[in-house]
């Protein structure tokens, strides 16, 4: 798949999907020793209002809400955290073609389930994080000429073999209504096996990523936060290279319970029960590096 320097998907090849009814089970209803978490999980539900801000405001966002997303993922991993990147998406959005304020465009939200970084992709992130930005990096603007947004010798101890990072997405729903079309599903990273994951390569005009898509399998196990509020946050691990999956790069299924999960698979979804003149979904994801 090919990215512009605006975020677009602009074209794709070998490309092959299908669509599924899956089960996607109410998170705010299970108990509290049921509740999911970030460690073991993969995600995390927790309450973090947030000022006004101009979501639409490219600098509004990295220069002040950045901080927030920090802050916040500091406080729930414990490690040391910089936020470098992010979308805005909306269905309605995307089809009016809006833009951020000296920004990228507005997203559509991503229906196919997947993973945003793979065992390579994660750590070649974290090392282009570490060289001057480029023209597909968000904070090209803010970082000074020629330096990275993360220090070579912070960055360096965490690509070690005994080294620990991760990425974590801060979702968010940035209207006054609670959420009620193309709502988030979560997979539970306990239930996914490394024969699962199929690598995706995104060319962008300055490198190529990869995702982690997904082979439909009845084991895995779904979860939605319903009419998420704009004073909720959802945290959703991408990658954290304390999972086994990583440190092994395919661990046995019966390992996959131990210790921390490596990601969450999560994808939006259409529900059979939303009603048709429901609110748009306006939403914004905030990824950050954390090194511990």
């Amino acid at each position: 798949m090919t990215r512009d320097d605006r975020g677009n998907f602009v074209d794709s090849e070998g490309v092959e999907t299908e669509s599924h009814e899956i089960v996607v089970k109410d998170a705010r209803q299970l108990s509290p020793e049921d509740t999911m978490s970030l460690t073991r999980n993969g995600f995390e539900l927790l309450q973090k209002p947030v000022p006004s801000y101009d979501f639409l405001d490219h600098e509004e966002v990295i220069t002040s809400y950045y901080r927030d997303c920090e802050e916040i993922v500091a406080e729930a991993t414990g490690g040391k955290v910089w936020a470098f990147d992010h979308n805005i998406r909306s269905a309605g959005g995307l089809a009016d073609k809006r833009k951020v304020k000296g920004g990228q465009d507005v997203q559509g939200p991503a229906h196919i389930v997947h993973g945003d970084y793979t065992l390579r992709s994660a750590r070649d992130r974290l090392t282009q994080l570490t060289q001057a930005s480029s023209v597909n990096d968000t904070l090209r603007q803010v970082t000074p000429e020629g330096h990275g947004l993360i220090p070579e010798d912070a960055a360096n101890p965490a690509l070690k073999d005994n080294g620990r990072f991760a990425i974590i997405n801060v979702w968010r729903n940035i209207e006054p209504e609670p959420v009620a079309t193309h709502p988030l599903a979560l997979c539970d990273g306990q239930s996914v096996r490394p024969e699962d994951l199929v690598v995706f390569e995104i060319h962008m005009p300055d490198r190529v990523g990869e995702n982690y898509w997904a082979k439909y399998d009845e084991r895995h196990l779904f979860y939605c936060y319903p009419a998420m509020t704009r004073s909720e946050v959802l945290l959703i691990k991408q990658w954290d290279s304390a999972g086994l999956l990583a440190q092994s790069g395919g661990a046995k299924a019966d390992q996959m319970a131990d210790g921390p999960c490596t990601f969450s698979f999560h994808s939006a979804f259409y529900d059979a029960q939303t009603p048709k003149d429901a609110p748009d979904r306006w939403s914004i994801e905030v990824r950050c590096m954390v090194l511990y």
